[in-house]
Formats: C-alpha cells, structure tokens, sequence
C-alpha cells in the first residue's frame, strides 16, 4: 500500500468538493488575487457584438481591471479596434498573445493578417494565433489555413506563430501541427457533456492527447472554462457553484504542472447567446457590468 494523502484528489480536484461555497469564494478570490498565466479577453460592452468598433476607452478600461490578476492576455481579431488590445496591454505590461481571425471573407481575412503582422513587426506580438476554430467551424479548407501561416511565418519569422482549435484537431491534422512553432489548443470539457466533478480528469487527458500530437512543441491551453448559467450540455451544468469549483481546480492544476493557460473568459457577453444559446453569455470571471462574479459579496480591491 503506497497511499498518499496530498495526492489521492489530485485527478479530479475533490478537494473542493466539500467546501462550503463562501469556502470556495474566499479560494477564488485568493487564485485571481494571486494572479493567473493568461485570460481571453473579451472588449464588447452590452449591445456590442462582434463586428462592432469598439473605442479605445472600453478596451483601457477593462484591460485596467484585468492587469493586476494576469500575465498574459489573448486577443482573437486585429480589426475594428481590437488591434488596440496588445497595444494598451504592452502599455501596461502584459504579454500578448494575438489572434486574426479569419473566416470565408478573403477581404476580411487580408486585412486581419496585415493587422497581425503590422503589431507584430511593431513589437505588440509576444505570440501570434493564425486563425480561431477555423477548421472546426469549416470556415478554411486545411490548404487555405496553411497559406495564411506560411505568410504569417514568412513575414515574422523572429516570433512563435500557431492555430487555435480544439484539442483533437492537432491529432486529426499532422500537417496543421507541423505548421505551428507552438500548439494552441482550446480544452473544453463543458461542450463535450463532461459532469463538474470530472471535469478536471477529462481536461488533463485532453492536454495530454495534444501534447503527444505536439511531439515535443510547447502546448498552450488557449481556452477553457466553465458558464455560471443557462441549460445544461448532458452531463455538464451551468451553476455558480460549478464555475467556481471548474476555475479553482483548472488554476491550482495549470500552476501545479506548470501548465501555460489561458481561461475564458475575463467578461461575460450578451451577444453570444445568439452562436452559443444562453449560456454563452456567461463564461465571464466578471460580468457584463466589470464585476467580479464569484467573490461580488466579499470586498475586492484591485490596484489602479
């Protein structure tokens, strides 16, 4: 018998489990106190939606919030303003990870690889992320997501550039996982049906099954997280209690394995109920009105 106290819930994060829920806020407060690798970032204020110009004021201001809690942040387009996002994070002393977005408009797609490496060129780029969920939403044939990180490589050849998706296309795809200096991987197990108290398990196995694909690259977790409401996925359920407990173990395992990743998401946004139903609008670590969600009755003091 080699029984280990300290380690026997490390798979599932149980520890938690018996916590009492003003428990598991004061555990929250202490994580995003401390501070986290990354967060996705998430600029559109209530009546934006994607698409939308949004004004340099929005973005200081909530970039302000997040500063003191990360060392990273992600940002998924360099048009209509986002391209502000690295620049005010350089400002105040962030690391960025940066995204085009690219979709079926080649215009579109043009005008996002020339905003990529314009702010990579100009120093604004630690990280840059060709493309979001393309191949997964069918958006890109495999040939024509290549081209854009050939030309992205080609023109910032001094910088790690990669692809987000999810984690089994970097398995699926050898030749995508080739392209990339670094594997971007979004690890969801929300939208796979996973239950909260398993979550944790599935995820490392999902990291796992990406790191081997990486065959030795570094593998970042671009993505995951866990919404506060809306109907449930199978198995997996929207709660306060949930979201808490999911943030909780993702943190104290990513810090434990020296995991780089980056959680979805930093606000919640309205607008995505329309492309995710209604728990798209609750991914946020503060709500659509820049408050914290899961500590809100516990005082929180962040630096300015």
């Amino acid at each position: 018998m080699s029984y280990r106290k300290e380690n026997i819930l490390s798979l599932s994060g149980g520890s938690h489990e018996n916590k009492t829920l003003r428990g598991l806020e004061n555990t929250c407060r202490r994580i995003i106190k401390e501070g986290v690798h990354g967060i996705c970032f998430s600029a559109y204020e209530e009546g934006q939606k994607a698409g939308d110009k949004i004004s340099e004021a929005q973005i200081r201001r909530r970039l302000k919030i997040l500063k003191p809690h990360t060392r990273w942040m992600r940002s998924f387009s360099c048009t209509d303003g986002n391209e502000l996002i690295p620049e005010i994070a350089k400002e105040l002393g962030l690391k960025t990870l940066v995204g085009a977005w690219l979709g079926q408009d080649d215009d579109i797609n043009a005008k996002e690889i020339a905003g990529l490496i314009k702010l990579a060129k100009n120093g604004y780029v630690d990280i840059a992320a060709v493309g979001n969920e393309v191949l997964y939403r069918k958006d890109l044939s495999e040939v024509e997501l290549l081209q854009y990180m050939k030309e992205v490589k080609t023109a910032i050849p001094e910088l790690p550039i990669g692809y987000v998706d999810a984690y089994y296309e970097f398995v699926n795809r050898p030749k995508i996982t080739e392209a990339c200096d670094v594997i971007l991987a979004n690890c969801y197990p929300y939208w796979e049906g996973c239950a909260q108290e398993y979550a944790l398990i599935y995820m490392k196995d999902m990291f796992n099954r990406a790191k081997k694909a990486a065959q030795g690259k570094h593998v970042i977790i671009t993505e995951t997280g866990w919404p506060s409401q809306g109907l449930g996925l199978h198995g997996a359920k929207p709660s306060y209690e949930n979201a808490i407990k999911y943030f909780i173990n993702a943190q104290e395992w990513s810090k434990e394995d020296d995991i780089d990743l980056f959680y979805f998401s930093s606000f919640d946004e309205s607008w995505k109920v329309g492309t995710e139903g209604d728990v798209g609008a609750y991914w946020g670590l503060w709500d659509k009105n820049e408050t914290p969600k899961y500590y809100s009755k516990i005082p929180f003091i962040y630096k300015k």
